[in-house]
């Protein structure tokens, strides 16, 4: 009986100790083999998001069965949610409140890293052929490169895992090692299946996750940007009347001209308006974000801004620093 007890504790130490000896080459071997046996999954989480002094924080709703997404974001400081949707048909960014729905011509979520689904983090991992292994007490700790398409500042991230490979916590970072976004998994269920309707457009227009967006007739305070490229200045501000509202369009002329127009939203009819671009997050929203457009919807008003000589992420600084206070024309 003792023989039989310590030849079992023995086998216990053995296996104990194999799981602690991992290696960047083996960690990835693993995570591969159980992350593509999953047909379907379901994720609870928390997402923030840090952009200079603000902090956007989202309930994150993660669902995947075979090719089909469903990602429910839902802003914490007003209950509004978003919904990135892939199904047969196409890329959805949904908006229930307002019945905005957005139809994307893009191959999301393969064309960027998304720390809110498995394969992308994935990805992520196989392509970095220098990954780093580290580990915290019962933690493993990868940090790899990553690739945002709309933000090259965004360089790397650490992706934590538990003793059992489970994903508890992705954080990235930028060139000067500061944090951008976090994402804690709270719940992860690797069996999860779903009927064709959960990925219906019409059926998560109907979503009862938010409350009804705040609308207005008119614009009471332009926005403006606080960042502008150097030689780029206001040269001119337009308001003009809509049937059901307001838009006012801002000129920037100089070495970096660009087009900033701004209008209130009012709730529609269910219609697919096709934009350029790929899902990102802009501000407090997921916007539509192209190489020389972007468009997204903040606190009832909708903001284009579109230009030829800016780069990407010229735009999104530009489109990040919006504040309803003047600049110097």
């Amino acid at each position: 009986m003792k023989k039989i007890f310590l030849i079992g504790l023995l086998s216990g130490i053995l296996l104990l100790t194999g799981c602690q000896n991992y290696n960047a080459k083996t960690i990835k071997k693993d995570l591969n083999k159980n992350i593509s046996s999953i047909k379907g999954y379901h994720i609870l989480g928390d997402l923030n998001i840090y952009n200079g002094d603000n902090t956007y924080r989202y309930k994150v709703e993660t669902s995947k069965n075979r090719d089909n997404y469903r990602v429910s974001l839902i802003n914490k400081s007003n209950n509004h949610e978003q919904i990135i949707l892939k199904n047969n048909d196409g890329v959805y960014v949904l908006t229930p409140a307002l019945n905005k729905s957005f139809k994307f011509q893009s191959n999301w979520p393969e064309n960027s890293s998304q720390i809110y689904l498995l394969e992308s983090l994935m990805n992520d991992i196989n392509n970095d052929n220098n990954l780093k292994l580290t580990k915290n007490n019962n933690d493993y700790i990868l940090e790899s490169k990553i690739a945002f398409s709309n933000n090259k500042n965004l360089v790397k991230e650490k992706i934590v895992l538990d003793k059992n490979l489970n994903f508890k916590r992705v954080e990235v970072y930028d060139d000067d090692n500061n944090l951008q976004m976090k994402m804690k998994f709270n719940e992860v269920d690797k069996k999860a299946s779903f009927n064709d309707k959960y990925f219906n457009v019409k059926e998560n227009m109907k979503s009862k996750n938010t409350e009804t967006e705040e609308t207005m007739s008119s614009i009471e305070d332009t926005i403006y940007p606080m960042y502008l490229p150097s030689g780029t200045y206001l040269s001119g501000e337009e308001s003009i009347a809509k049937e059901d509202g307001e838009r006012v369009i801002l000129t920037f002329a100089g070495e970096s001209p660009f087009i900033l127009v701004q209008e209130t939203v009012k709730k529609e009819e269910i219609d697919d308006i096709p934009v350029m671009g790929n899902p990102s997050f802009v501000l407090d929203s997921v916007g539509a974000v192209s190489n020389n457009s972007i468009d997204f919807i903040s606190n009832g008003v909708e903001y284009y801004l579109s230009s030829d000589s800016l780069t990407t992420e010229e735009m999104m600084q530009i489109a990040e620093s919006i504040s309803p206070v003047a600049v110097m024309k």
